[in-house]
C-alpha cells in the first residue's frame, strides 16, 4: 500500500474524504488569522491615537510654559 505524504492526497488516510487545505491553512494561517490581524490593527490604531493625544498635551504644556517664561 502506498503511504501518502501529501495532505491533499487522502490515499492511505483511511477516514474518508478530507477537506483540501490551502498552504496557508496547513501553516495555521487560515481564515481565523484575518480576525487576529484585524484585532492587532485595532490595537495599533488605539495606541497611535493615545500617543498623539499625549504628544498634543505635551506640546500644549511646552507652549504654555514658554509663554509663561516670556512674560516674566
Amino acid at each position: 500500500m502506498t503511504d501518502s505524504k501529501n495532505i491533499n492526497n487522502p490515499v492511505g488516510q483511511g477516514g474518508g474524504q478530507r477537506k483540501r487545505q490551502s498552504r496557508a491553512e496547513r501553516q495555521n494561517n487560515g481564515p481565523h488569522r484575518n480576525l487576529d490581524r484585524q484585532g492587532a490593527a485595532d490595537k495599533k490604531a488605539e495606541l497611535v491615537r493615545k500617543m498623539r493625544e499625549k504628544a498634543r498635551a505635551a506640546e500644549a504644556a511646552a507652549a504654555q510654559a514658554s509663554d509663561g517664561t516670556a512674560r516674566s
